[in-house]
């Protein structure tokens, strides 16, 4: 399924805590977001704040305003792609196990995934494969492979407005990950049809499932963006990857969806070299390239 959003659909998606984050501002000036646009309100919002922080808060509240004039500048030359593909699944071990219907033949398609080397807080060593239903279950379980991308006109203008319009792309490729996976969970693959949270809800992942996001700690390896696009073709949203498996444009994420009501994000941490060779393995690609996409 591929969607287009326009900037107007996701705004309200956008986790202002992260755009805050990106320019070196602390997070509790992300509050502005939610104060009126008016010269009276956002006075008063800085004059909140301690004597000492005033300065940092009204540089927030600048940066906020100058964002928000960015945005509807940018609207008419943006589009926002989304694409998803539902996929029959099971857990082999430490492999994802995707079933494929290929002319009237079924193909398995491998997803090798890493486990923590370390207990995490609960004592187990989690790994992405455990949120799918075992093979030896023989009954099919479901998992989403999804991408977001950004595209609009150059960024024109000084350093700091081109440099505004990508930190806003970013927030929009994100955005566009949470409405569409709220799409998935309520309509799409419907798993949670009842679901009706907050936007401070979502920012804060209340809901049921995850979506790990390729490069963050759970999914450290950047090369299964090559498997992610045999699934679901980057190229019909835009998309191409380097030679070292990052999305252009750059304001593009992909993952994986798990619906497991138990599923949960977490950090794979450090890669034992045993571990990194039982990876290799299972990837079919040298350990020292697997190496190399890990520490990009």
């Amino acid at each position: 399924m591929h969607l287009r959003y326009r900037i107007s659909d996701i705004i309200d998606y956008i986790n202002w805590l992260y755009f805050f984050h990106a320019w070196g501002l602390p997070v509790k000036f992300a509050s502005i977001a939610k104060v009126h646009a008016c010269e009276a309100c956002r006075a008063s919002w800085v004059a909140s704040f301690p004597l000492a922080e005033q300065a940092k808060a009204k540089e927030a509240a600048r940066l906020h305003a100058d964002a928000q004039r960015q945005l509807s500048r940018l609207t008419p030359y943006t589009t926002i792609h989304a694409k998803v593909e539902l996929f029959d699944a099971n857990a082999q071990g430490d492999d994802i196990v995707i079933l494929l219907n290929k002319e009237n033949k079924k193909e398995h398609f491998f997803l090798p995934m890493l486990r923590q080397q370390q207990p995490d807080n609960d004592g187990y060593c989690l790994c992405l494969a455990d949120f799918l239903r075992p093979i030896e279950q023989g009954k099919a379980d479901r998992i989403g492979v999804f991408a977001t991308s950004v595209t609009s006109m150059p960024a024109t203008g000084d350093d700091y407005t081109s440099l505004l319009s990508q930190t806003l792309f970013d927030r929009l490729a994100e955005a566009a990950a949470e409405r569409l996976h709220q799409q998935v969970r309520t309509e799409v693959w419907g798993y949670a049809p009842d679901e009706q949270l907050t936007m401070e809800e979502l920012h804060q992942e209340k809901f049921q499932g995850i979506r790990p996001a390729v490069g963050y700690p759970s999914l450290p390896d950047i090369s299964i963006n090559f498997l992610i696009d045999r699934l679901i073709s980057f190229e019909s949203i835009g998309v191409t990857l380097t030679e070292h498996g990052m999305m252009r444009p750059h304001a593009s994420v992909s993952g994986l969806m798990f619906a497991h009501p138990q599923a949960r994000y977490f950090s794979i941490g450090h890669v034992t070299e045993e571990q990194l060779q039982d990876y290799a393995r299972r990837r079919h690609m040298p350990a020292d390239t697997l190496r190399k996409f890990m520490n990009s």
